[in-house]
């Protein structure tokens, strides 16, 4: 694949405060460049592009480098000040003894302030697991409507290979509400993050089928963007996967 050069399309969006620009510039500066390969399968209409999680490294670099007008999907209880650190927590200690959530506990109540200031402040749409998802789904409608894509990280707990994890498949469901209001039937872009290779891949968009069920849809199009990703990744040099799960790094999996 060729290096692709991206100008980004500028946002009229309110300008974000002091203290966001200068924590975003320090990311920026940590991670250096990102190149985009595969840019030009990204359609002009608004799509939802699903990337594999990366850890934080997805959503980081979708707030930093996405070279298009987009809002991201954040998990709620990253975006209020009382669910964030027991969430923040539960992911950090998951796949690591009980024991060390002594250690870890302070830690997340430390940077909670700052880190849901963050997260509410970047260009992203809470997701709830409750009856707010009406909520998400209508946000994300109105987003699409006015022009922006959304990126998605839809993976869960449970190994689909060595390079991507299970989806969780409602996020189709954006499609058909998107069809109702607008007649238009969207597409949604693979996109592989390479952390290790400071790359990130777009593959072939699939489009959305109105005329099928919905849960066959779901089903289609998350096999066939789990399968794309999986070949994005193996299309790059042999690398190291930055998995979803927040396992020890001497565990990370190889891309091939």
């Amino acid at each position: 694949m060729k290096k692709e050069k991206v100008k980004k399309i500028k946002n009229k969006k309110k300008k974000k405060g002091l203290l966001f620009r200068f924590v975003r510039s320090i990311i920026k500066t940590f991670y250096g460049k990102v190149r985009h390969l595969g840019v030009e399968n990204i359609p002009s209409e608004p799509s939802i592009i699903v990337g594999n999680h990366a850890q934080m490294n997805g959503p980081i670099t979708a707030e930093i480098y996405a070279p298009f007008k987009r809002k991201t999907w954040c998990i709620g209880n990253m975006l209020h000040l009382r669910d964030f650190p027991k969430y923040m927590l539960e992911d950090i200690c998951r796949y690591k003894p009980k024991w060390t959530r002594i250690f870890y506990l302070p830690f997340c109540y430390l940077i909670a302030p700052l880190a849901v200031y963050l997260f509410k402040t970047a260009d992203t749409i809470g997701v709830y697991k409750d009856m707010r998802i009406i909520s998400t789904l209508k946000k994300s409608v109105t987003a699409l409507k006015e022009g922006e894509h959304l990126i998605i990280f839809p993976e869960c707990h449970t190994k689909f290979n060595n390079i991507v994890y299970e989806f969780q498949d409602k996020f189709i469901d954006t499609a058909k509400l998107y069809f109702k209001d607008t007649g238009k039937e969207l597409s949604f872009v693979p996109m592989y993050v390479a952390p290790k290779l400071k790359t990130i891949v777009y593959g072939k968009p699939i489009k959305f089928d109105s005329t099928s069920p919905i849960e066959e849809q779901r089903k289609i199009i998350c096999d066939y963007l789990k399968t794309e990703i999986t070949h994005l990744a193996q299309s790059l040099p042999v690398h190291t996967v930055v998995p979803y799960a927040n396992i020890k790094k001497k565990n990370y999996p190889k891309s091939k």
